[in-house]
């Protein structure tokens, strides 16, 4: 089996001096290989295909047999790294709680392992309720899972 490990490594080597940062790496045990690279501005299937053929110069398929998949973390999937947080602030996103409960609203702050979603709630207490901006705290280790919220 491939060592997670070597092929970390190898993207490491391929992402010095870029603005691509690594998300995941999977090698499950058939030998596929999935890498998951993104970018603020998006990933380029150039740069897929570049780092893949960087992978292949350095992985021997003489030693094992493997299958290689390299792409972006893809825009409506689960935040994964911090990077990713930092790279939405200001945007919509959807939070599923470790409680269960579901909120939408807007990445305000990310603080380490620590962000902040405003979201518009109906706030009581007055003749009319008034729809108004609440933060909510997350941790990210204590969410279910954090997103963008695509909007069409």
């Amino acid at each position: 089996m491939i060592d997670k490990n070597i092929v970390k490594e190898l993207v490491n080597q391929w992402l010095e001096g870029k603005e691509y940062f690594l998300v995941d790496i999977e090698v499950n045990a058939d030998d596929k290989i999935v890498v998951e690279i993104d970018h603020a501005d998006g990933v380029w299937i150039e740069d897929c295909v570049e780092l893949s053929r960087f992978i292949e110069e350095h992985l021997s398929r003489d030693d094992e047999d493997y299958e290689l998949e390299v792409g972006s973390a893809g825009l409506g999937q689960p935040f994964k790294v911090e990077q990713q947080y930092l790279n939405f602030i200001g945007k919509d996103v959807e939070v599923l709680g470790a409680d269960g409960k579901k909120v939408k609203g807007v990445l305000k702050a990310v603080d380490g392992r620590n962000f902040t979603v405003s979201v518009q709630e109906k706030v009581k207490g007055k003749k009319r309720p008034e729809m108004q901006d609440i933060d909510h705290d997350y941790n990210m280790d204590e969410v279910k899972y954090c997103k963008y919220l695509i909007k069409f």
